[in-house]
Protein backbone atom coordinates (compact mmCIF):
# COMPACT_ATOMS: atom_id res chain seq x y z
CA UNK A 1 0.00 0.00 0.00
CA UNK A 2 1.65 3.02 -1.01
CA UNK A 3 -0.63 6.75 -1.45
CA UNK A 4 1.70 7.34 -4.74
CA UNK A 5 -1.26 4.87 -5.79
CA UNK A 6 -4.23 7.08 -4.49
CA UNK A 7 -2.91 10.60 -5.08
CA UNK A 8 -1.13 12.03 -8.47
CA UNK A 9 2.83 12.16 -8.72
CA UNK A 10 2.16 15.95 -9.15
CA UNK A 11 0.88 16.41 -5.42
CA UNK A 12 3.39 15.02 -3.98
CA UNK A 13 5.70 17.41 -6.29
CA UNK A 14 4.28 20.14 -5.33
CA UNK A 15 4.61 19.66 -1.62
CA UNK A 16 8.13 19.50 -2.30
CA UNK A 17 8.36 22.43 -4.11
CA UNK A 18 6.34 24.73 -1.72
CA UNK A 19 8.41 27.30 0.32
CA UNK A 20 8.21 25.07 3.44
CA UNK A 21 9.75 22.07 1.59
CA UNK A 22 12.32 23.59 -0.10
CA UNK A 23 13.30 25.02 3.02
CA UNK A 24 13.75 21.68 4.87
CA UNK A 25 15.62 19.79 2.04
CA UNK A 26 18.01 22.56 2.76
CA UNK A 27 17.67 23.65 6.06
CA UNK A 28 20.73 21.88 8.43
CA UNK A 29 18.83 21.89 11.24
CA UNK A 30 15.09 22.78 10.01
CA UNK A 31 14.04 18.92 9.70
CA UNK A 32 15.46 17.88 13.05
CA UNK A 33 14.32 20.19 15.07
CA UNK A 34 10.46 19.91 13.78
CA UNK A 35 11.01 16.37 13.86
CA UNK A 36 11.98 16.47 17.61
CA UNK A 37 8.66 18.62 18.18
CA UNK A 38 6.54 16.06 16.44
CA UNK A 39 8.39 13.31 18.38
CA UNK A 40 7.98 14.88 21.63
CA UNK A 41 4.37 15.12 21.02
CA UNK A 42 3.93 11.69 19.99
CA UNK A 43 5.10 10.83 23.50
CA UNK A 44 2.41 13.39 25.45
CA UNK A 45 0.02 12.09 23.05
CA UNK A 46 0.99 8.47 24.04
CA UNK A 47 0.96 8.75 27.82
CA UNK A 48 -2.38 10.83 28.04
CA UNK A 49 -3.88 7.68 25.96
CA UNK A 50 -2.13 4.79 27.84
CA UNK A 51 -3.25 6.37 30.81
CA UNK A 52 -6.94 6.66 30.28
CA UNK A 53 -6.84 3.08 28.64
CA UNK A 54 -5.45 1.74 31.72
CA UNK A 55 -8.37 2.98 33.80
CA UNK A 56 -10.59 1.91 31.08
CA UNK A 57 -8.91 -1.72 31.52
CA UNK A 58 -9.56 -1.01 35.06
CA UNK A 59 -6.16 -0.59 36.20
CA UNK A 60 -4.41 1.97 38.05
CA UNK A 61 -5.84 5.09 39.37
CA UNK A 62 -9.11 3.25 40.70
CA UNK A 63 -9.89 6.43 42.86
CA UNK A 64 -10.45 8.77 40.22
CA UNK A 65 -13.93 8.18 37.76
CA UNK A 66 -12.67 7.55 34.02
CA UNK A 67 -14.41 10.57 32.94
CA UNK A 68 -12.64 13.00 35.41
CA UNK A 69 -9.16 11.22 34.77
CA UNK A 70 -10.17 11.61 30.60
CA UNK A 71 -11.36 15.50 31.10
CA UNK A 72 -8.11 16.23 33.20
CA UNK A 73 -5.93 14.88 30.25
CA UNK A 74 -8.19 16.10 27.37
CA UNK A 75 -6.24 19.75 26.64
CA UNK A 76 -3.16 17.27 26.84
CA UNK A 77 -4.38 14.83 24.07
CA UNK A 78 -6.15 17.32 22.01
CA UNK A 79 -3.14 20.27 22.38
CA UNK A 80 -0.29 17.48 21.48
CA UNK A 81 -2.44 16.19 18.59
CA UNK A 82 -2.76 19.51 16.75
CA UNK A 83 1.17 19.68 17.18
CA UNK A 84 1.89 16.29 15.74
CA UNK A 85 -0.51 17.02 12.55
CA UNK A 86 0.83 20.31 12.28
CA UNK A 87 4.27 19.66 12.62
CA UNK A 88 3.91 16.40 10.56
CA UNK A 89 1.98 17.87 7.55
CA UNK A 90 5.62 20.01 8.06
CA UNK A 91 7.86 17.32 7.75
CA UNK A 92 5.37 15.60 5.31
CA UNK A 93 6.54 18.52 2.58
CA UNK A 94 10.23 18.42 2.45
CA UNK A 95 9.98 14.74 1.64
CA UNK A 96 6.69 14.27 0.01
CA UNK A 97 7.91 12.13 -2.88
CA UNK A 98 9.45 9.90 -1.01
CA UNK A 99 6.47 9.31 1.79
CA UNK A 100 4.24 8.58 -1.27
CA UNK A 101 5.89 5.48 -2.00
CA UNK A 102 6.61 4.54 1.68
CA UNK A 103 4.52 1.97 2.79
CA UNK A 104 4.95 2.48 6.65
CA UNK A 105 4.12 5.79 6.27
CA UNK A 106 0.52 4.92 4.44
CA UNK A 107 0.11 2.40 7.32
CA UNK A 108 0.54 5.41 9.73
CA UNK A 109 -2.01 7.41 8.29
CA UNK A 110 -4.14 4.54 8.50
CA UNK A 111 -3.67 4.07 12.20
CA UNK A 112 -4.24 7.67 12.63
CA UNK A 113 -7.21 7.44 10.95
CA UNK A 114 -8.52 5.30 12.75
CA UNK A 115 -7.04 5.98 15.92
CA UNK A 116 -9.44 9.10 15.65
CA UNK A 117 -12.54 7.17 14.46
CA UNK A 118 -11.84 5.06 17.37
CA UNK A 119 -11.28 7.73 19.68
CA UNK A 120 -14.22 9.40 18.86
CA UNK A 121 -16.60 6.95 18.36
CA UNK A 122 -16.53 3.85 21.19
CA UNK A 123 -13.33 5.43 23.20
CA UNK A 124 -15.91 8.47 23.44
CA UNK A 125 -18.79 6.19 24.83
CA UNK A 126 -16.42 3.87 26.65
CA UNK A 127 -15.54 6.66 29.03
CA UNK A 128 -18.90 8.62 28.88
CA UNK A 129 -20.82 5.10 30.57
CA UNK A 130 -18.43 5.23 33.23
CA UNK A 131 -18.19 1.95 33.37
CA UNK A 132 -14.66 0.15 33.60
CA UNK A 133 -13.76 -3.10 32.74
CA UNK A 134 -16.72 -3.75 30.86
CA UNK A 135 -16.39 -5.42 27.17
CA UNK A 136 -17.06 -1.99 25.25
CA UNK A 137 -14.50 -0.17 27.72
CA UNK A 138 -11.97 -2.88 27.11
CA UNK A 139 -12.71 -3.02 23.75
CA UNK A 140 -12.23 0.60 23.43
CA UNK A 141 -9.41 0.54 25.14
CA UNK A 142 -7.23 -1.93 23.60
CA UNK A 143 -8.47 -0.80 20.10
CA UNK A 144 -6.82 2.76 21.18
CA UNK A 145 -3.87 1.48 22.07
CA UNK A 146 -2.91 -0.95 19.21
CA UNK A 147 -3.91 2.22 16.92
CA UNK A 148 -1.49 4.72 18.86
CA UNK A 149 1.38 2.44 19.47
CA UNK A 150 0.82 1.26 15.39
CA UNK A 151 1.29 5.20 14.62
CA UNK A 152 4.48 5.08 16.75
CA UNK A 153 5.83 1.61 14.97
CA UNK A 154 5.06 2.50 11.52
CA UNK A 155 6.39 5.89 11.85
CA UNK A 156 9.71 4.35 13.01
CA UNK A 157 9.54 1.87 9.99
CA UNK A 158 9.36 4.73 7.33
CA UNK A 159 12.94 5.57 8.47
CA UNK A 160 14.31 2.06 7.30
CA UNK A 161 12.42 0.97 4.92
Amino acid sequence: MRLLAILPYAFFEWCENTALGTWLQQAMWGFAIIETIHIMALAVLLGTMIVVDLRLLGVGLKKLPTQELSGLLAPWFWTSLAIMIVSGACLFTGEAIKLGKSAPFAYKMLFLLTALVIHLTIHRRAIASGLDGLVLSKTAAWLSIACWLGIALAGRAIAFL
